[in-house]
């Protein structure tokens, strides 16, 4: 039987007096891997933001390996947890961005062993020998002692991805990790993704790259409005979507799946 790594219910989010996330259910299991497409401007990335307590949100639940994150008790007794408790929750989970989000002052391996370091107070030497080793996963053990202004940006986002895994999440988000790279530094971002997944890493990420979520996606999500559009099956949904809004959105996007 399958477990739940994430279970969101009718959450709801707002900036301000626009409802951008209406009442969202959502359901990881563990080793999957959850790609969400959409229009810009759907809810994406917010729903991401959610699930690592970076954004509040005003109504619904989020649960990671059956622990409930962010608030406790319900209707007016809802109340936010402590900043250090929702750092502890935020632990379970593991983020990547857009932006590599490196420290320049920090070599490769400085930035993976941080927060081996001072989060999970791992022995200095335990902490170089796990970065050393997610550093060699990504293809950046040669560059380990570069600091992130003499790396590429695709080798910038793949040392990202390992200070991420490094720290053993029980789920890795991604945030359209490969929208800030050139063309010719997607596929290296895009590789280390998908040995993740087959090596059976719990994966929920946002993302523009069509072949990606089609290929490597146990489901995918369409985002729509602040709604979940359509969810299934990847290969149901590109070839007969049931929706005309998801048929437009992918007629406009240049995948074309065989």
């Amino acid at each position: 039987m399958s477990t739940n790594i994430l279970t969101i219910k009718g959450l709801e989010k707002s900036f301000g007096d626009a409802l951008v996330l209406k009442g969202v259910d959502l359901d990881v299991t563990e080793g999957e891997v959850v790609s969400i497409i959409g229009s810009s401007g759907s809810g994406k990335t917010t729903l991401l933001r959610c699930v690592n307590l970076l954004e509040t949100f005003q109504g619904g639940t989020i649960s990671i390996a059956g622990q409930p994150i962010g608030y406790t008790g319900e209707g007016a007794g809802r109340k936010l947890v402590s900043e250090r408790q929702r750092a502890r929750q935020r632990s379970m989970t593991g983020m990547a961005f857009q932006q590599f989000n490196l420290f320049p002052h920090l070599t490769a391996r400085g930035n993976v062993t941080l927060g081996l370091l001072k989060t999970l107070r791992k022995p200095r030497d335990e902490a170089n020998a796990i970065a050393e080793q997610w550093l060699d996963r990504v293809g950046m053990l040669p560059h380990a002692d570069k600091h992130p202004s003499q790396l590429s940006g695709g080798q910038q986002q793949r040392v990202a991805i390992a200070r991420a895994v490094a720290m053993r999440p029980k789920l890795m988000l991604f945030d359209e990790v490969t929208s800030a790279l050139d063309p010719e530094l997607v596929g290296e971002v895009l590789g280390v993704m998908k040995n993740l997944a087959s090596d059976g890493m719990t994966m929920l990420l946002v993302t523009h790259e069509m072949r990606f979520a089609y290929e490597v996606s146990n489901r995918v999500v369409f985002m729509n409005k602040g709604v979940i559009g359509e969810m299934g099956n990847p290969r149901e949904m590109f070839h007969a979507p049931k929706t005309e809004r998801l048929a437009e959105f992918l007629r406009n996007s240049s995948f074309l799946p065989s």
